[in-house]
């Protein structure tokens, strides 16, 4: 039997010995100096502790909202702003924190807005346990101006509790100068209509941040992200021009009435709209004050209204009927006919035509405007006479697809792409030639049977006389910063090529005996060489017997740098045949803007 073996017990030396008592001292100390450290942060530091927490306790966040960019007419007139306004913010659980924090704050608060003191004092009492608490609203910066530079301030800066919120006001100074083509602003940021709503982007900016906290001291610091403001944007209107047209309107109104009228102003070498005016009008600041639908109804017609009603009535009210209405144009389309002969050779300028009053279309008699008829008449007299009759045998001379062709190749049935919003649709409502009958061809000849807004008309016409360049419309030309720095200048749209140098020639020269010997003689301005064309159209139904009447004309002929569009829907005390009252309102606008522009005179 084995013996069993047993480990030998190694006896502890004096070096292992050494290096326990060496561990076990160090560990003892590294205990009482965590003892002393815990004692140090429960009694030396507690009070720095206790305001750390203080101060954490204390942190708020506000809102910094951004500017929205202005609109600007073309030589920097304010059209569009917004205006900073500010609240009075309290924090009364703050302020009653102690005496001292309640006694710096009603200090400042008394010495600096001149507010009384025990209201404020009762005030925060009501409201002790809220930490945010509005006392006075919708302040200018003159009235905060003193206590906010002094919060700033190293004495300021041992107030808690006073804070100021801001917000943005739009502000349009004159008020319902434009309103149309401006648009407003809902709910402080969203743009309705006008350019307000096809530019909100542009205009629009980023909202800042900031951050109010109380330090270690107890006092109040910040952190900020400032905001990012909207572009300002430069337009096209002249503001100068909008008034003479508007107050052009406004007289007429007072004097005859109407269903609603509207001028249009363009330069025809550019596109650019330099006033676009209408009759019924509203106040920007306020488009939803009922006495803006006293323009289109009377008092007992709104109280009647349900509220679905009066939401349709200002939507009404708000609409741009120069971009967003259609109607027949009625004889300010025959130059167009007539360009469309020239242009394509079926027309040489020495053609005669004889009017008896109408002509027979199939199985129905169309009249002409001059019942009586006109008898013998050159070409350019059958502009500047308005015959229905020769305007008919031109059309047929040219045919349905080159008739068609034309209407298309001056954009009638096409959108302009005016930057504004609610551009009529009008492709519809134009016929093709594989559509069109021969009563549709006569009618149209003389701008009825088809239908066409404001704009679409306007460019069209200021190609027909600018040697045959179709420029797109715009009412926005140039975009900045908030520091007044050019971001971006929106450059004249060039889109086609409508008819040759001397056709267009020609048709000016037509539309100025027009004027000189037609039916737009009341245009005659002195010292300026005028053309233009009347139009007189039977709206639908044909039976209500009521009438579009309008006129466009432009000056100098030689040399156009302004178009003058004038329309008026059902005049109310005067025959609504009467064109001369179109024809005088626009004279009255081109002379004006003639001047405005500083043309020079072209004749004696």
């Amino acid at each position: 039997m084995k013996k069993k073996k047993y480990k030998k017990i190694k006896r502890i030396n004096n070096a292992m010995r050494v290096r326990t008592l060496s561990v076990s001292a160090l560990i003892a100390i590294l205990f009482i100096c965590l003892m002393g450290r815990l004692v140090y942060f429960s009694v030396a530091k507690n009070k720095t502790y206790e305001k750390k927490v203080l101060a954490q306790q204390n942190y708020q966040s506000q809102t910094l909202p951004y500017k929205r960019g202005d609109i600007l007419d073309r030589n920097g007139n304010t059209l569009a702003t917004s205006q900073k306004l500010y609240s009075l913010v309290l924090e009364p659980k703050n302020i009653l924190r102690t005496e001292q924090t309640q006694k710096n704050a009603l200090n400042a608060l008394t010495k600096y807005m001149d507010l009384n003191r025990d209201d404020l004092l009762s005030y925060i009492k009501d409201n002790k346990d809220s930490y945010y608490s509005v006392y006075k609203k919708d302040m200018k910066y003159s009235e905060v101006a003193d206590l906010k530079d002094f919060l700033k301030s190293k004495n300021g800066k041992k107030v808690v509790g006073i804070t100021f919120s801001e917000k943005y006001v739009r502000r349009y100074p004159n008020k319902s100068l434009a309103s149309h083509l401006l648009g407003f602003v809902s709910d402080g940021s969203i743009g309705t209509t006008g350019i307000e709503q096809y530019y909100n982007s542009t205009l629009s900016g980023v909202d800042g941040r900031k951050y109010t906290y109380l330090n270690e001291e107890l006092e109040q610091d910040d952190s900020i992200v400032d905001p990012e403001n909207g572009k300002t944007l430069v337009s096209t209107i002249d503001i100068n021009i909008q008034k003479i047209a508007e107050d052009r309107l406004e007289k007429f109104e007072k004097k005859y009435g109407s269903k609603g009228s509207s001028i249009l102003v363009m330069d025809p070498n550019n596109g650019e709209v330099l006033g676009m005016a209408n009759s019924n009008k509203y106040d920007l600041e306020h488009p939803r004050d009922e006495k803006g639908l006293l323009s289109k109804y009377s008092q007992s017609q709104i109280n009647s209204m349900t509220e679905k009603q009066k939401v349709k009535a200002f939507n009404e009210l708000w609409k741009n009927p120069i971009v967003s209405n259609s109607f027949e144009p009625g004889s300010t389309y025959k130059p167009f006919t007539v360009a469309g002969g020239l242009e394509d050779g079926i027309l040489k300028g020495n053609e005669h035509y004889y009017c008896s009053g109408y002509k027979q279309v199939g199985k129905y008699k169309i009249h002409c405007s001059h019942r009586e008829g006109h008898g013998n008449l050159s070409l350019s007299d059958s502009i500047a006479y308005s015959c229905n009759v020769a305007l008919m045998d031109i059309a047929f001379k040219e045919g349905k697809d080159v008739f068609a062709k034309y209407q298309k190749d001056f954009n009638f049935g096409v959108k302009t792409g005016i930057d504004l919003p609610g551009e009529a649709e009008t492709a519809g409502l134009l016929h093709g030639a594989d559509q069109m009958t021969n009563v549709d061809l006569a009618t149209s000849s003389f701008g009825q049977s088809f239908n066409c807004s404001m704009i679409q008309m306007a460019s069209s016409f200021s190609s027909l006389v600018n040697g045959g360049s179709y420029y797109k419309p715009h009412v926005v030309k140039q975009t900045r910063d908030d520091k007044g720095n050019v971001v971006s200048n929106k450059e004249s749209e060039l889109v086609k090529q409508t008819i040759s140098a001397d056709t267009s020639k020609k048709l000016r020269t037509y539309m100025e005996e027009t004027v000189e010997k037609g039916t737009g003689k009341k245009a005659q301005i002195k010292g300026y060489s005028v053309g233009g064309k009347t139009g007189t159209a039977q709206k639908i139904p044909r039976s209500a017997g009521t009438y579009i009447v309008s006129f466009c004309g432009f000056a100098p002929v030689e040399n156009p740098k302004v178009v003058v569009y004038v329309v008026i829907d059902e005049i109310q005390k005067d025959s609504q045949l009467n064109t001369g009252l179109a024809v005088e309102m626009a004279r009255d606008v081109l002379k004006e803007s003639l001047k405005d522009m500083n043309v020079q005179k072209t004749k004696k």
